[in-house]
């Protein structure tokens, strides 16, 4: 899609006007939860167009003389090895990614928090790494029955034991890998510590979904939801917001069962709450910023779709449960969402029957749609973004970017010498090979010239691709999808 539906330079503006607002209120320092990714947020730039993946870390870099960041991490997450699945990498490698990418970025990252800190062996080991690099960093521990024993968990023997982090910034960004790292924990941790040297600190949260000021079963809200439905998170009118204000109010069912202990918490460490509900700790000015809403609404709703055939795909690899694409195929039915309105699919599937092999599918941003089948030299996903960038460039599908006597060498070099089964190149190993050629093939060059034009792009594939291929499309900006079914009937698969 190359239509436009979100204005990002009036969310920096409004947002960080908002933000400061909050800091001012709590009368100089706030600690501010980041829900969600804090840059890498590739499903708000899908459902809200003119969203760009970083909008949320440029919108700290207005800010950054004012603010530091605390990245958080569940020391139970670090032992357990959890993968980040949308990069494929642990938790703790994240952790790294993030320093790395906040500090080119010119942000100060002041410390990293070690949530559920026991000692464990791989935490330790990870601390020291840390350590060894300049990186700060502290420990809260588990408190028995946190957060519904507020008289326990605001004392000495609860949020007391833990390390009080020190900060040196008005803003404080709490951040960390995914979810369940302990955010607002710390977060109310740090609130207890401050209070106790005298400082009034402040708490807010950012999440950018659900859109508190969009009706409950707006196509973006619907989208946030296909997004978790693997959390259990479902969106709900904000009875507290509604009670206090007589304001219609969207949150979701985490936030508002919380909100009755969280408001504990505060008149504890406090002496009274200031807020009278969960939408009130937001500083979300997303909806205030959608240009055109009903782009907005057709990207929200091809993004269930795709949450749906990756669920349904992941099921098939035992990483969903029948629950996940049970509630995703319900939000489908009861606001009119179907599987047709995804274009490529059909296409993909079109081209599997006429071929009896793996085949693909594109929608490039004008509309056309470009296929893909697989050769004795090319698995489909190759063949498909070939086929993309000769459209793109004007190149007659006749000719051949990589002649057969170029790509030969290479198949035989995965078999005959590395000793792999497939012959067929990735498309890493394709674009690889169109790069070498265009210094000799001016249409290679123009070829590879057109690769920025497939982002945003939908694709699809009737076999679940090997995650080298995954991998590559992604970080193409493709937004791709598969039948749950694997492309041959070996249990292992990999490249």
């Amino acid at each position: 899609m190359d239509q436009i539906g979100f204005d990002i330079a009036k969310y920096i503006e409004l947002q960080s006007q908002r933000i400061r607002e909050r800091i001012d209120q709590f009368g100089g320092k706030l600690y501010l939860e980041f829900g969600g990714k804090l840059f890498d947020d590739f499903h708000a730039s899908r459902v809200l167009p003119g969203f760009k993946p970083d909008t949320k870390l440029n919108l700290l870099l207005q800010m950054k003389d004012e603010a530091e960041i605390v990245i958080v991490i569940n020391a139970e997450a670090i032992e357990e090895e959890k993968i980040r699945e949308d990069l494929g990498i642990t938790y703790d490698q994240d952790v790294l990614r993030l320093i790395d990418a906040f500090s080119e970025a010119g942000l100060y990252v002041g410390s990293v928090c070690l949530t559920r800190y026991s000692g464990q062996k791989n935490t330790k080991l990870f601390e020291r790494r840390l350590n060894k690099q300049g990186i700060k960093t502290y420990h809260h521990y588990a408190i028995p029955n946190y957060p519904f024993d507020v008289d326990k968990i605001v004392s000495d023997e609860g949020l007391g034991k833990n390390d009080y982090i020190e900060t040196s910034r008005r803003l404080v960004v709490v951040t960390a890998p995914g979810p369940g790292s302990g955010k607002m924990a710390t977060c109310i941790s740090q609130l207890y510590h401050e209070n106790k040297r005298g400082v009034k600190a402040g708490y807010a949260k950012f999440e950018t979904f659900p859109i508190w000021n969009l009706p409950l079963k707006h196509p973006i809200n619907l989208a946030y939801e296909a997004a978790t439905a693997d959390l259990n998170d479902v969106n709900m009118i904000d009875p507290y917001h509604l009670e206090a204000y007589g304001v219609t109010t969207v949150n979701y069912n985490r936030d508002i069962e919380i909100f009755p202990v969280l408001n504990r918490l505060f008149e504890k460490i406090y002496g009274s709450s200031p807020y009278k509900s969960p939408t009130d700790m937001g500083v979300n000015m997303v909806g205030y910023c959608i240009s055109d809403d009903a782009v907005c609404c057709e990207a929200s709703r091809q993004e269930i779709i795709r949450r749906y055939l990756i669920a349904v795909a992941d099921r098939r690899m035992d990483k969903a449960s029948d629950e996940t694409v049970a509630k995703i195929e319900s939000l489908m039915k009861a606001n009119g969402v179907s599987l047709e309105m995804r274009k490529c699919v059909a296409a993909a599937l079109e081209k599997a029957n006429k071929t009896g092999a793996p085949a693909a599918a594109i929608e490039l941003n004008d509309g056309t749609i470009i296929t893909g089948k697989t050769s004795p030299l090319l698995g489909c996903i190759s063949a498909m973004l070939l086929n993309a960038l000769k459209h793109l460039a004007g190149i007659s599908d006749r000719v051949m970017l990589l002649p057969p006597a170029l790509i030969e060498p290479v198949c035989q070099l995965k078999t005959r010498d590395l000793g792999g089964h497939n012959p067929r190149l990735h498309c890493d190993e394709v674009l690889v090979a169109l790069s070498i050629s265009a210094v000799t093939n001016p249409l290679a060059a123009l070829a590879m010239e057109q690769l920025p034009k497939l982002r945003n792009a939908q694709s699809h594939s009737s076999v679940i691709l090997s995650q080298v291929d995954n991998n590559v499309l992604r970080k193409l900006g493709i937004n791709h999808t598969s039948e749950a079914v694997y492309g041959t009937k070996k249990l292992y698969h990999a490249k």
